[in-house]
């Protein structure tokens, strides 16, 4: 029967261990890569790149390995203290997990050696193990050794916890473990600062699970295959409290206790995440279309609820998302503690060297240690914020009323963050303007300077600029006045008093209308003022809009902006011209004409340039069509041109004639309009 046993018991232990590692084997951090994978191949354990570093740092780690796009790590002894590439994980020959940086020193050991140990073996429930060959029970397993998270079946104990550092300050330290009352046991999450004068450090629990009185036996937290999660105590199936419990799960919780060692159906972990928030999360292979962790439930909702979101600052929910927005506290230098740098001991206090800064509905998270003094006469709360300046040691008070009853703490510390309470006030004490004068003078003043230094550059630069354009427009008028035959410059406010405001119309265009006017000396003038920007009265011999043409060529300046930029102008030249005409100057003249038509001013040329341009002694790049012209095209000509034929019946036309010794003048108008 003995033997029949240990055969057995031979056979079962070869299956569990078949993909194990033995003794004496070794992986460098830069490999990147698995050491060991689960049967089921769900986990892997080995060498992963550390966020946020780029690469160059590594954690040894337990994570999932089928997910797609997504490497969530369960479990990792070095999340604080990453290695280089050069480093080593070893399975030394006497059994000790070691890992070794790459100057030679030991960041993590199992403290295994000398057990026996020969085997290491990473199940299906993500537990990371050690065996000898000569019994099934481990020596060592990472379960027992938790980092963040918490897998289905993985017992957290009430010697151990989830832990995290929040990675702003690197000191601030959240946990998730049992605290025992004096005769009442709960789950609770904490947050943590080290103290300088005590050991214990400063803590504040900022979330309890259900309370426990009068535990007896074994207690742990666990989270079963059903997605539930609570705390389980005794032998009775009595003995389970749900902290989240699943629709239809009852005996979920006792049963991962007495049968630990199996895997989850569906991937889940319960993580303490960075922000203080113990979330359950399950893999779902179709949301939308994507496969993503989704939230199952959380310990705490409201982010402001966590002691430490905004470090000791103040914490307030964004309306439009649900994130916490922080605010620091006023007169504050963070250190090492996060509070307030007093330059001086009590002994050299002065109350004038101080006053309060008042933050209205605003509460804060303080542990016993942080308290000076509570007062609840509503005398002494009145004048909460004037007792905390009377006192050297406190650093701020806070007041309210709870239950009817009013307080005022005095408080020594400010460590855990505060938050937004309608019925709370919180005096902060700061150094008085008499001493802040050199502080801000220091950062203050040095600010306005550069500032009115560049103020002042800027407004002499601007000065510099329009004087020098006024210089240089001043000198070409005076420059033409004293040319024979130059022609005048005339503001458009002189233009509307020598026509008396565009009052005695002589006739319209294409372009606009011309008025009457005069100059000073009494000569007559004709001043034609510009309506619409189209291609200066004669290339074309026609008018712009000419329904004479069929729907292709009835607007002009489509047209010879097509063939300008086909290279065929000769095709909207006069047709009288096309004898006479040689191309390459009708192709400089349409250039000429397209440029002086831009809609932007600057981009115009001078009619000094224009002359120069028509006579071939200055390069004439190719015009982009005028926005004017262009938005016409896109309306859709054929819809122009349809509508104007429906019109054709109701314009009207004219022609005058002038008659001078030298000259014969025709001008023509229509009422149609292109739009």
């Amino acid at each position: 029967m003995a033997a029949s046993a240990a055969v057995l018991l031979l056979v079962w232990f070869v299956c569990l261990v078949s993909g194990d590692v033995r003794s004496n084997s070794r992986l460098l951090a830069g490999e990147h890569k698995a050491w060991l994978s689960s049967p089921n191949g769900t986990f892997a354990f080995g060498f992963t790149a550390s966020a946020g570093q780029g690469g160059n740092e590594y954690l040894l780690a337990i994570w999932f390995a089928q997910l797609p796009g997504d490497t969530t790590l369960v479990w990792s002894p070095n999340r604080n203290s990453p290695v280089g590439k050069s480093a080593a994980f070893e399975f030394s020959s006497s059994g000790d997990l070691l890992l070794i940086d790459s100057d030679n020193s030991t960041v993590w050991s199992s403290n295994t050696s000398g057990l026996g140990v020969q085997a290491a073996v990473l199940l299906d429930t993500g537990n990371f193990v050690l065996y000898n060959d000569s019994s099934d029970h481990p020596l060592w397993q990472s379960f027992q050794h938790p980092s963040d998270t918490l897998l289905p079946n993985q017992q957290l104990t009430v010697s151990q916890q989830l832990t995290v550092s929040r990675p702003s300050d690197g000191e601030g330290q959240y946990t998730l473990g049992m605290a025992q009352e004096t005769d009442s046991l709960s789950l609770t999450l904490t947050y943590s600062l080290p103290s300088l004068t005590n050991a214990s450090g400063w803590n504040y629990s900022y979330w309890m699970g259900p309370d426990m009185s009068n535990v007896t036996g074994n207690v742990v937290a666990v989270l079963d295959n059903s997605g539930s999660f609570g705390v389980v105590y005794g032998d009775s199936a009595d003995g389970a409290v749900f902290v989240h419990q699943n629709e239809g799960d009852e005996k979920g919780l006792m049963s991962a206790v007495r049968n630990g060692s199996t895997g989850s159906p569906v991937l889940r972990r319960l993580t303490l995440e960075a922000n203080g928030s113990l979330r359950l999360y399950r893999w779902d292979d179709n949301v939308n279309g994507s496969r993503m962790w989704v939230s199952e439930w959380a310990a705490v909702s409201n982010p402001c609820d966590i002691a430490g979101t905004c470090g000791n600052g103040i914490c307030s929910l964004d309306e439009t998302i649900p994130s916490a927005k922080c605010k620091p506290l006023p007169g504050f230098a963070r250190g090492r503690n996060g509070t307030m740098d007093k330059r001086g001991s009590c002994p050299e206090y002065k109350r004038s060297d101080f006053k309060i800064s008042v933050m209205k509905q605003t509460n804060y998270y303080f542990s016993d240690d942080s308290v000076i003094a509570n007062y609840s006469d509503g005398q002494t709360v009145s004048k909460c914020g004037d007792v905390c300046l009377s006192d050297c040691d406190c650093i701020a008070s806070v007041s309210g009323v709870d239950e009817e009853t009013p307080y005022c703490w005095l408080l020594r510390s400010l460590d855990f963050g505060g938050f937004e309470d309608s019925g709370s006030t919180l005096f902060v004490k700061v150094r008085s303007d008499s001493l802040l004068t050199a502080t801000t003078k220091d950062v203050v003043i040095p600010i306005v300077v550069v500032t009115a230094v560049l103020l002042l550059l800027l407004c002499a630069l601007l000065y510099y600029s329009v004087r020098k354009r006024r210089q240089l427009r001043r000198s070409i008028e005076c420059s033409l006045l004293h040319l024979s035959g130059a022609p005048m410059n005339f503001s458009y406010r002189d233009l509307q008093i020598r026509t008396s405001n565009f009052s005695e119309l002589l006739g319209t265009g294409g372009f606009g209308s011309v008025y009457k006017g005069s100059l000073v000396d009494g000569t007559l003038v004709a001043v034609k003022k510009l309506e619409r920007v189209l291609p200066h009265e004669i290339i074309g011999g026609r008018r712009n809009l000419d329904m004479a043409f069929d729907v292709d060529n009835f607007f002009y300046p489509s047209l010879a902006f097509k063939e300008m930029m086909n290279k065929t102008p000769i095709r909207a030249a006069d047709r009288r011209l096309s004898k006479v005409v040689k191309e390459d100057e009708l192709m400089r003249a349409l250039k000429v004409a397209f440029w002086c038509i831009q809609d932007d001013v600057f981009t115009r040329p001078t009619m000094g340039e224009v002359v120069r341009m028509l006579e071939g002694s200055m390069n004439v790049g190719t015009p982009p069509m005028p926005q004017t012209v262009l938005e016409l095209v896109e309306e859709g000509l054929d819809q122009v041109y349809r509508a104007m034929r429906r019109e054709v019946g109701q314009s009207s036309a004219y022609t005058f004639s002038t008659t001078r010794p030298s000259s014969y003048a025709t001008c023509s108008y229509s009422t149609m309009s292109p739009r």
